[in-house]
């Protein structure tokens, strides 16, 4: 490779569509050059002067779409933008011919079958658009238009959803470089409409992860950039849904920094950059519940309550379920995010089972059910909830009390006379049993910090036996959490037995012995920090 002066790198314009946080930081120029291309954290291809576009080594969704978005080859571009290396800009030309060359849009036998899937080409038009800036070439141009035309495809368009955002994205970019408005309104519009729909005012997302919430912050401020550099007014409603997501983020985060894996977000998500609010608990109408002791402290305790519209998107059936960190560790976890694969781990990790949820036993489940919120109670020290649905055909009722100074949750579930009711409890893997019996479970960590379960039957007080402790089982799938992609590690989980009436559940960090009295229908605690005192009801807790 050839060195080039400082002064010839001056030389060379830097573009706004070749320039910013769009690319990703992997393959590096130095290693596309080198034929060596990692995507998904999985480990190097080896790709050849003449690509093969048909390659699929790893049989992975995720990394198909990567290496066909063509953003590797964007990222040569804008590093001969910086650099002034010219045989970045030549090697990107020929990856990118090549791609053109072997993708005719009728199909071809070079051609791969996820060349002209939605997202790729929403992803990839950006890549060649920024291209276009130093290339001229009818080849370019022509499959430019052809990109635009696939983006203006209402047939195609995901409303309402992130791909809809990166279709925009992509189309707006296009109309901009080649002053095309047909191209560039549409795709004004389209972004309005899809960033209300996907986006409500309190910053949540209809996809049901909050770590897309990162992802849609990230574009959105990309479409607003580009908006602006093409000399137009970026529209209200688009500036102050963007807005309300750091908001929605900020609760996501728990005191450690990582974000809560609810849905498809992995567990070694940590935003960093935003600014979170006075607030300490916040009530998120489209599904999400977050409380916590204090902003800024590792320490603090937090929790998450998950209820609303059915599953869609990049949702699991976690209704009603229940995260608890405290004391600087996690405590009860979701299971978490292994990938996009229809692999019979990953369809577990979406289910009821892998949630700190309720089932109504003997009973089938009912996919994609909506849960109500019908009570909180949001007081500085303590808050408490009840949610309810019908997901197994009967009403099943949870109510769940959060009790800080002194760290106690407490979770009421109830159904039906007739009905039995069962729930499962997954905890964090740094942590392990270290006893099971009389309705307690207690688990350690490395350290000797413990936390105690216990059950007991409601309204009596007795001691609810029988629990199973599980960890790492295959068949069925139980007992693991997954700490990053395509990752899985055992974790205990603890599967209550069948209980008739109302089966209350008590997490008790800092102790392996905590005392547990009842009286006139209050619940007394012995903690390590000190005494807590509730009340249960026929279906809720105060």
């Amino acid at each position: 490779m050839t060195t080039t002066s400082t002064a010839q790198a001056d030389t060379i314009k830097r573009t706004a569509e070749c320039q910013g946080d769009w690319l990703p930081a992997t393959p590096t120029s130095a290693d596309i050059m080198a034929g060596r291309l990692e995507f998904v954290g999985r480990p190097p291809v080896k790709v050849g002067k003449d690509v093969n576009w048909r390659a699929d080594p790893y049989r992975n969704r995720s990394w198909s779409m990567v290496f066909h978005s063509l953003r590797w080859m964007g990222r040569l571009v804008s590093d001969y933008e910086t650099t002034g290396e010219k045989a970045y800009l030549t090697r990107a030309t020929e990856i990118a011919k090549d791609w053109v060359e072997d993708n005719p849009k009728g199909g071809g036998p070079k051609a791969s079958p996820y060349a002209w899937q939605e997202h790729p080409i929403a992803l990839r038009a950006p890549a060649l658009t920024c291209l276009s800036r130093h290339v001229n070439e009818p080849w370019l141009s022509k499959s430019l238009a052809e990109h635009a035309r696939m983006l203006s495809n209402p047939a195609l368009y995901e409303k309402g959803h992130n791909h809809g955002m990166d279709q925009d994205i992509a189309l707006f970019g296009i109309g901009c470089r080649f002053k095309n408005a047909t191209w560039s309104n549409l795709a004004l519009k389209r972004l309005t409409v899809t960033v209300k729909l996907d986006i409500d005012s309190q910053g949540v997302l209809r996809e049901q992860a909050p770590r897309y919430a990162i992802y849609v912050y990230d574009r959105l401020k990309v479409a607003m950039e580009r908006i602006e550099e093409c000399g137009r007014k970026v529209p209200a409603e688009i500036r102050a849904r963007w807005e309300s997501l750091e908001d929605f983020i900020s609760h996501s985060t728990q005191p450690n920094g990582f974000m809560v894996p609810i849905g498809d977000g992995g567990a070694d998500v940590r935003p960093s950059g935003y600014t979170h609010p006075k607030k300490t608990v916040r009530v998120f109408g489209n599904g999400y519940v977050y409380g916590r002791t204090a902003w800024d402290d590792p320490g603090s305790a937090f929790y998450s309550i998950r209820f609303g519209p059915g599953l869609r998107f990049h949702g699991h059936e976690d209704h009603l379920g229940v995260t608890y960190y405290a004391q600087g560790r996690d405590v009860l976890v979701d299971v978490g995010f292994d990938s996009y694969e229809n692999t019979p781990y990953r369809r577990w990790t979406m289910s009821p089972e892998a949630h700190n949820t309720l089932a109504v036993v003997g009973a089938p489940f009912r996919p994609k059910t909506a849960s109500a919120l019908s009570r909180s109670s949001l007081g500085q020290d303590r808050q408490s909830y009840r949610l309810t649905d019908r997901a197994y055909g009967v009403p099943r009722t949870r109510s769940v009390l959060v009790n800080h100074g002194s760290d106690v949750m407490a979770v009421l579930d109830t159904v039906p006379k007739g009905s039995k009711v069962s729930n499962v409890w997954h905890f964090a893997r740094e942590l392990s049993p270290v006893s099971n019996g009389g309705g307690r479970v207690v688990v350690k960590d490395k350290s000797g910090w413990k936390a105690t379960l216990v059950q007991l039957s409601m309204p009596s007080c007795k001691p609810v036996d029988g629990q199973r402790v599980v960890s790492g089982q295959q068949n069925p799938f139980q007992g693991w959490v997954s700490p990053a992609y395509l990752s899985k590690q055992a974790a205990p989980a603890v599967l209550s037995p069948a209980t008739e009436g109302a089966l209350l559940t008590v997490v008790v960090p800092g102790t392996g012995d905590p005392e547990v009295s009842c009286s006139g229908g209050r619940v007394r605690l012995q903690t390590s920090e000190g005494q807590v005192t509730f009340k249960v009801s026929a279906a809720d807790l105060a």
